[in-house]
């Protein structure tokens, strides 16, 4: 009985240090951010020497599923591109595409004769229609917007080596509560996955979109037949495991930059969480193997990006870390003085990073609708079920062109 007892109190220990790494590592990063920012600033592309001149051809695939509406607005901020080097791939899955067309020869519109129903499948079938060779592919969603300079910035860290750039994603719509609360969470998980791992040349996490890859490479990629399908999603975890496998460092553009839609309602918010709560236990898997690979090959990148993606949920540690400090006010009250430095580091940090890191306006007051978003994740959590049996698509609605959401942000 002394021994189970012991082992216990030992777990709770370790779990209690796991958690709290956590919270703390964002603490350490932003601490490490400001010592290593030089005088360079955040233009970390300037620290690699260019390996070549070349213009690289982009192949840039939109994966349209039952909605044509946001076609025509990023097809326009393409046709805007200051480099002219690339060819758009509209994969138009479960789409009626009678009323559109495109007079430009770089703009192909594919329109499957079966449903696809999956983002997989729709960018492999887009690679099998590629009118020529490329040299790198690009992952859109049909809802994102790119800023004029976008594939001329983006060139330029290919031409330095990089075979996978993962690009900056802002947000298309930032006028009501919902909105800011989905980009504040983007703000601070950019800042710390990907912009300081950028500066400390360590591998940086990609998203599902806004992703660029050597196309060679990608070629390489192995998917599981039941990744993509209808209720699994989170595809780029299985991507993101592979990729930084086989690449030395994952890339982060700041400034190339696309544009994407954010929730705008309670109930759109709390299908998306359920869906990426749901990915993060369905690919646990892929992050484990990450991590395992990072300690057999003493690289603290893919530890660290593999240690990201281990971790659970905010709303999920914010629970472990309420039970812990209920326990220790019985077990070991001495934690409880432990748990309140911890805390007040982290939401410090947190206010800090939203302040300093924030591009676009109304961020840092909308910290204050944070339990809005605690209350959507509690909700997701609950409904976690769900996502195995329904698609949880995010419903988009804010058409607008490039050009006016430029004009928008000068205002």
């Amino acid at each position: 009985m002394d021994v189970l007892l012991l082992a216990l109190k030992y777990l709770f220990y370790a779990c209690n240090c796991l958690v709290a790494f956590y919270f703390l590592l964002p603490v350490v990063l932003f601490i490490l951010h400001y010592i290593f920012k030089g005088n360079a600033g955040n233009n970390y592309i300037s620290r690699y020497k260019k390996t070549t001149d070349k213009d690289f051809d982009f192949a840039a695939i939109i994966t349209a599923h039952q909605d044509t509406r946001f076609i025509a607005p990023l097809v326009d901020s393409f046709l805007k591109q200051q480099y002219k080097n690339f060819t758009v791939y509209v994969v138009a899955d479960d789409c009626d595409t009678t009323n559109i067309s495109f007079s430009d020869k770089r703009i192909v519109l594919l329109n499957p004769s079966i449903a696809l129903h999956s983002k997989i499948k729709s960018i492999q079938y887009a690679i099998s229609h590629f009118t020529k060779e490329h040299d790198v592919l690009i992952i859109f969603d049909t809802d994102n917007l790119v800023h004029p300079n976008y594939l001329k910035n983006l060139n330029n860290y290919f031409q330095r080596g990089f075979r996978v750039v993962q690009t900056h994603m802002l947000s298309k719509n930032i006028e009501n509560s919902y909105a800011r609360l989905d980009s504040i969470g983007h703000i601070y998980y950019t800042f710390y996955e990907r912009q300081v791992k950028m500066q400390l040349g360590l591998c940086s996490a990609i998203l599902g979109l806004g992703v660029a890859i050597d196309y060679q490479l990608y070629k390489e990629i192995v998917y599981e037949n039941s990744v993509g399908a209808i209720g699994i999603g989170g595809f780029d975890k299985k991507l993101q495991s592979q990729l930084a496998r086989k690449v030395k460092q994952i890339a982060f553009a700041d400034d190339a930059v696309v544009y994407d839609e954010k929730v705008e309602d309670g109930a759109v918010m709390e299908k998306q969480r359920t869906r990426w709560i749901y990915a993060y236990f369905s690919h646990f898997k892929e992050s484990w193997l990450l991590t395992k690979a990072g300690f057999k090959n003493f690289n603290i990148g893919q530890i660290l990006l593999g240690a990201s993606m281990l971790r659970p949920p905010m709303i999920l540690l914010i629970l472990c870390a309420t039970v812990f400090i209920l326990m220790a006010a019985f077990i070991k009250p001495v934690l409880l003085i432990w748990w309140a430095v911890i805390l007040f580091l982290f939401v410090t940090n947190f206010v800090l990073t939203i302040a300093t890191q924030s591009r676009q306006k109304g961020m840092l007051q909308s910290i204050q609708h944070i339990p809005l978003l605690m209350f959507s994740q509690l909700k997701a959590i609950i409904k976690i079920k769900k996502a195995k049996q329904d698609f949880l698509k995010t419903e988009h609605k804010r058409i607008i062109y490039i050009d006016e959401l430029l004009k928008n942000e000068l205002n």
